[in-house]
């Protein structure tokens, strides 16, 4: 069983929180190999540990991870901070409210915590389930508040968690400097292979410790942790969801349902004009390692094509070794656009509060792919593109 970053810091490291006033930055899924969730023992612990909880932090997706992508959060109060994940409703007691600050608003601004949030805590506990993309947010997050507490002289403690899909496997290019964004402030592979410890090392500086997991390895996926799946975002419903992320979040730069708003976003992709059986036998036709799919029909309830009936396919991983999700993603872009020329299109309106820059772009890191599919490049081309272009700098693993 692996031991989460949460639970050494209690066990062996909690002399860094005595004396002082603490702010914690989590979600629904920073719970630990028994299911308790940071803010609950460190509210249930404050008095005995000789620490205070003095302010709740939550990033994309909110807290309790309830809000929708791209959904803006309004900061609350924590009425029961007995309660087992917290409850952003107003307390009766104004003294015992703790203020719970949103990191995920109406502006890029929104994304980083202010001095005023910050007045109240002398430290900064960071316990995110992230998923191994680089285009999943909860690293950014960590990064903005990192910056912000090393200009306001406060420490941060980041609680390690493994890499869902492993710490191995890597796939992808990297950002070009003009290309960085909220889903890409890093220069690392889209599938980088790091964990949310790693990230905070490699990239950020300030007062920082990072408190290490235990007995996880490298090449293990999550369901050989012993640790239980809690949806660190509302449609993170799987580890099938999580290894395919890396390639279906590609949809979102698309006029492609990524599945939002069905049982399975990520693992269904589709659209009102396409036909599931020519896709999913074109797609067949490509003999792309780990992975098969089959046509289905699906209504979305929300997002893209809300209620409207849609055709397309649905994955099945058959060897997740052997799977490499950013090239499925980038071959899928390529197979549609050239069946559905006259219907497919890129995104264009504004994406994690960028509207000069095809949300695409900020996806792959440049604009090198977008260009060659709309020049309509055979996939060998863009194939052997993407391969050159792979990352091949070195990212450390602590």
């Amino acid at each position: 069983m692996v031991k989460t970053g949460s639970e050494i810091l209690l066990s062996e490291y909690a002399h860094l929180l005595e004396g002082r006033r603490v702010g914690v930055l989590a979600h629904a899924a920073s719970v630990d190999s028994e299911g308790r969730h940071i803010a609950d023992r460190l509210m249930q612990e404050a008095e005995s540990g000789g620490w205070k909880v003095a302010a709740l932090f939550g990033p994309e997706h909110g807290l309790q991870g309830a809000a929708q992508d791209m959904e803006p959060v309004g900061h609350a109060q924590l009425a029961n901070p007995r309660s087992q994940i917290p409850n952003p409703k107003q307390a009766s007691n104004p003294k015992s409210q703790i203020p719970i600050y949103s990191l995920y608003g109406n502006s890029f601004a929104s994304l980083s915590p202010t001095p005023e949030m910050l007045k109240d805590i002398d430290v900064l506990v960071v316990d995110l389930q992230d998923i191994g993309s680089r285009y999943y947010t909860y690293a950014n997050t960590m990064a903005l508040c990192i910056r912000a507490c090393s200009a306001a002289g406060k420490e941060v403690i980041v609680c390690d968690r493994p890499n869902p899909i492993n710490g191995v496997d890597k796939e992808g290019g990297t950002v070009d400097p003009e290309f960085r964004s909220f889903v890409g402030m890093f220069p690392v592979p889209v599938r980088h292979g790091m964990t949310i410890g790693e990230i905070a090392k490699q990239f950020c500086s300030g007062g920082l410790h990072i408190i290490p997991t235990q007995g996880w390895n490298r090449g293990h996926f999550w369901d050989e942790t012993g640790l239980k799946w809690i949806n660190p975002s509302p449609n993170m419903r799987s580890l099938t969801a999580a290894l395919l992320y890396p390639g279906m979040c590609l949809m979102e730069g698309t006029n492609i349902s990524e599945g939002r708003g069905t049982r399975t976003p990520f693992e269904t992709i589709g659209a009102p004009w396409v036909d599931g059986e020519e896709l999913a036998k074109k797609l067949r036709s490509l003999k792309l390692a780990g992975i098969d799919c089959d046509p289905v029909v699906f209504t979305p309830t929300a997002r893209k094509f809300e209620n409207d009936r849609c055709e397309g396919i649905q994955f099945i991983i058959t060897d997740r070794r052997k799977f490499r999700p950013y090239l499925t993603g980038l071959a899928l872009i390529h197979t549609i656009s050239s069946l559905y020329r006259k219907h497919f299109k890129w995104r264009r309106e504004p994406y994690e509060f960028v509207d000069d820059i095809p949300a695409i772009d900020l996806l792959t890191g440049n604009s090198r792919f977008r260009k060659l599919i709309d020049k309509g490049k055979p996939l060998e081309e863009i194939m052997g593109v993407v391969k050159n272009a792979t990352f091949q700098g070195v990212v450390k693993n602590a």
